[in-house]
């Protein structure tokens, strides 16, 4: 900011608040201009009436990607790249820098800040990218034209609050509902996969037990083997476990909701959950569990480089040593 109103050019007059001295004397800004001096130039300098010296703002420097040094007896304004672009010395408490002295050859622009118009006309040129991209672009001279600005975000623009909104995150419980094992059974059918197994399976039916998150699979040639499996399944479970499934939660697909199913679980007092349509975190741990084992399989087929048809049984070894390494620790484990 400046006190002198002749050091300015394209001075535009507009009350910006006000600055409060020493002395408690409170002074309004009256407008702002560039300020040139020899081969230097300064963006937006405030103009204060009754101002006695032409202060820097170290804050607003560092705001524009400059860095500011100080030493002892002298204090340095740097580019990015470490070019010295000012360089001040130091009377008693204060620094001062002479313009007139600068010895860099090429004009120097300090305070380069693009206006609220040139900011949003760049925004959308460029698909409404984020301004730290747009940043990064103008410093390193990648785009042909894009001047070499900072770029601020003024305001929010409503069409990319629009464009761009997202459903809210569902928050991760800390404790778990479940009191024992089989108390709640989560289930997803996996596929169609793109290739067969080498036994023409291309379905993976994958349960998780919430209470001790361990995994059972069970691999499928079609959908409608889902009910057959699944009941077959819970019979075991429940006598091998000596416990009851008391909740069963799945998404909507049909392999679930069907009469055979519902037929036998209101026979034994099985309470049958659903997910929302088109909510898969609803079903999340078993939904997580699907990605966990697809990745594993994945990979071990990569590493082994094995043809896709032996999905199957690397997703059921995955299966087999996730349970045994990443289950947490209950005092009644489903594996005891």
């Amino acid at each position: 900011m400046t006190g002198n109103l002749k050091l300015l050019i394209n001075f535009v007059e507009k009350f910006l608040g006000t600055v409060k001295f020493r002395n408690d004397q409170i002074t309004p800004i009256l407008g702002y201009g560039d300020l040139v001096q020899g081969a230097v130039m300064i963006k937006s300098v405030y103009y204060v009436e009754g101002l006695n010296h032409n202060l820097f703002s170290v804050g607003q420097l560092c705001d524009v990607d400059l860095e500011v040094a100080f030493r002892k007896s002298t204090c340095y304004i740097r580019d990015l790249k470490g070019n010295d672009l000012l360089t001040g010395y130091r009377g008693t408490d204060l620094y001062s820098i002479t313009l007139q002295d600068t010895n860099c050859p090429n004009p120097i622009c300090l305070m380069a800040k693009a206006t609220s118009s040139q900011a949003w006309l760049w925004h959308r040129r460029l698909s409404h990218l984020n301004f730290d991209t747009i940043n990064l672009l103008s410093k390193n001279d990648i785009v042909v034209g894009l001047p070499k600005l900072k770029f601020v975000k003024d305001h929010l623009y409503s069409s990319c609050e629009l464009g761009k909104a997202k459903q809210k995150s569902f928050h991760t419980k800390l404790t778990s509902s479940s009191k024992r094992r089989l108390q709640l059974l989560h289930m997803d059918l996996c596929g169609l996969m793109r290739v067969a197994s080498i036994n023409g399976k291309r379905y993976v039916l994958v349960i998780v037990d919430d209470y001790s998150r361990y995994t059972w699979t069970h691999f499928l040639r079609s959908k409608d083997e889902t009910p057959k499996v699944l009941i077959n399944f819970l019979r075991l479970v429940q006598r091998g476990l000596q416990a009851q499934v008391r909740v069963v939660r799945t998404d909507k697909g049909t392999e679930f909701l069907n009469q055979t199913l519902h037929a036998y679980f209101a026979a034994e007092g099985i309470l049958h959950q659903t997910s929302v349509a088109r909510t898969p975190e609803q079903n999340g741990i078993v939904e997580r569990w699907n990605r966990t084992l697809v990745k594993a399989a994945r990979t071990k087929l990569s590493t082994a480089k094995l043809p896709l048809f032996f999905w199957a049984e690397a997703i059921a070894t995955a299966c087999f040593t996730q349970n045994r390494c990443n289950a947490p620790l209950r005092k009644e484990d489903v594996r005891s």
